[in-house]
């Protein structure tokens, strides 16, 4: 009998998630729930993820002053993003001043 390569169950699932096309979308999904932990307290409730169109993440605030001080954080907001879900998912950042209800 021969033996085979033995695999971690991460990897078997990330292998299995890839075939299936279903890695974007998990990995989308967690970078949208990770939003109001990367923004803190301060701004989460303030803001809102709405959705990620190709790689753009797209978020709307409650106010046009929200916005611009999240633009001037952009790049840092992207790199904790795109760490805290382990992988590229977003390479830009879009801020809207209008909070659905």
């Amino acid at each position: 009998m021969e033996r085979r390569k033995s695999q971690s169950i991460t990897d078997v699932t990330r292998h299995f998630l890839r075939e299936m096309g279903l890695e974007t979308p998990l990995l989308q999904h967690r970078l949208l729930q990770a939003w109001p932990k990367v923004v803190g307290e301060a701004y989460a409730p303030r803001t809102k993820a709405l959705e990620i169109r190709d790689t753009t993440l797209h978020i709307a605030a409650d106010s046009p002053s929200l916005c611009s001080l999240l633009a001037m954080h952009r790049s840092t907001l992207v790199a904790q993003l795109n760490h805290a879900v382990d992988g590229f998912v977003i390479s830009d950042i879009r801020f809207f001043p209008t909070l659905p209800k």
